[in-house]
């Protein structure tokens, strides 16, 4: 006979789902770490890294996930669903190791499917992990267009771009059922979509562009702290971060982005005249190294930590 607290099968299906797919994503985030920092020791052994800024650096990238994951928070109560912020940042971390799994759909499904599991509604779960990953996209390119326009040939244009862009984005809970209705008329079906509270929007909104400006921070800090100074303006290095973090993020063929992002980066680097001889490169391949692990360490140790306090708990007899 089966316990009331045994998981069901479907529940214990899904956890080894699970735990195969972050067991893939750290080997291929260990992978991808592993092949740069081989990179990285060939092209900056004369480096002495200024280790207090790294890790201030460091610290500032924390603090954005700390409120990328109080945003989700809250754009889940916007669907009257609660999330204890522990539960939050595991989901989080957990889920975002499916990045390093090509496809990319992985660490929104995760989101999704582990909020769940954790008491949180499916409308709420699901939609509150599209919401937060759209915006967070939309709210990026935004920030590249106004914070970057030396990338761009028509620097008014790429303002009023990006201001359209974001206009847009606070208008989504009006303009997406109306969008959903002329769909409906062209194909001549019905297309029904769940209820986007306004407020789910604007909060991710707000989260998101907090984040990206501590990103940009983060960034000349972390290039002040490798290179010995980071020369230049605060939004150039801005836009050259969040447009190379974008493109990575984009590329549904690239595991974490691997490639992309450090190609973007060295070359919005050098447009926007940041990249001193040899250093656009270095700082290409040192700041994957920064970000990999920043991203994975979280997440493998909740992992970790989850897998310890199942072993503690004690076994229910049948």
């Amino acid at each position: 006979m089966r316990s009331s607290t045994d998981p069901s099968p479907r529940v214990s299906a899904g956890r080894l789902v699970f735990a195969l797919l972050a067991i893939a994503a750290v080997v291929l985030a260990a992978r991808d770490i592993i092949g740069q920092w081989q990179s990285f020791r060939s092209a900056g052994e004369s480096l002495h890294p200024h280790w207090p800024s790294i890790i201030a650096s460091s610290g500032i990238v924390l603090a954005a996930y700390a409120i990328l994951i109080e945003t989700w928070r809250r754009v889940v109560r916007s669907w009257a669903s609660e999330l204890p912020f522990r539960d939050a940042a595991r989901i989080w971390f957990v889920s975002n190791l499916g990045r390093y799994i090509p496809g990319k759909v992985w660490q929104i499904a995760a989101m999704g499917a582990m909020a769940q599991e954790a008491g949180v509604s499916p409308l709420a779960a699901s939609g509150s992990a599209i919401v937060v990953n759209l915006v967070n996209l939309l709210a990026g390119f935004g920030v590249v267009l106004a914070s970057g326009a030396a990338l761009f040939e028509q620097r008014a244009a790429s303002v009023v771009l990006s201001v359209a862009l974001l206009a847009g984005l606070a208008l989504t809970p009006v303009l997406l059922p109306w969008v959903a209705r002329q769909a409906g008329r062209l194909f001549r079906r019905q297309i029904d979509i769940p209820r986007l509270p306004a407020s789910a929007i604007w909060i991710a909104c707000v989260g998101c562009l907090v984040a990206w400006l501590l990103y940009g921070a983060a960034f000349r800090l972390f290039v002040a702290g490798v290179l010995g100074s980071a020369p230049g303006p605060y939004g150039s290095y801005l836009a050259a971060f969040t447009g190379s973090y974008l493109l990575g993020y984009i590329a549904l063929f690239s595991p974490g982005g691997l490639g992309v992002r450090e190609g973007a980066l060295v070359i919005a680097l050098r447009r926007l005249g940041l990249g001193v001889v040899g250093g656009a490169g270095i700082i290409a391949v040192a700041s994957r190294l920064w970000l990999t692990a920043l991203e994975v360490v979280p997440g493998v140790l909740f992992l970790l930590a989850g897998a310890a306090r199942r072993r503690r708990l004690p076994d229910v007899a049948e």
